[in-house]
């Protein structure tokens, strides 16, 4: 968690903070293969050099980015759940509990799908 630390204090709203230090926290617990990190100034999670998942913060929600394929994969699912969203991200609203498992989901799937990726984005 050390390398989300800076990242985390900046993030006024106490409730906001723990809410994203839990998720941040969670990820790292149930896929430790993944590596942490912060770039364009946002907390992700990468495999073997590529992209699986992002996270932002916004007055209103914790955004979770699993990008375009991720979002096409889950789209019914994400709908069902009744989660805000758009094009390339899903928001988690601060005044609900966190889907968990749609999360991981979206985590296993991006996994498996880019196994054998070796470009940071999906082409």
């Amino acid at each position: 968690m050390e390398v989300f630390a800076e990242y985390l204090a900046k993030i006024d709203n106490p409730v906001h903070r723990a809410a994203t230090e839990e998720v941040l926290a969670w990820v790292i617990q149930e896929f430790p293969q993944l590596t942490p990190k912060i770039a364009w100034n946002q907390p992700m999670f990468t495999d073997h050099g590529t992209y699986i998942i992002g996270f932002s913060v916004s007055k209103a929600h914790l955004a979770v980015a699993p990008e375009k394929a991720g979002m096409d994969h889950f789209a019914d699912a994400i709908k069902q759940a009744g989660l805000d969203h758009t094009k390339l991200l899903v928001r988690m609203k601060w005044t609900s509990p966190v889907d968990y498992t749609i999360l991981r989901q979206m985590i296993e799937y991006n996994i498996a799908d880019k196994a054998d990726c070796t470009t940071f984005w999906r082409a």
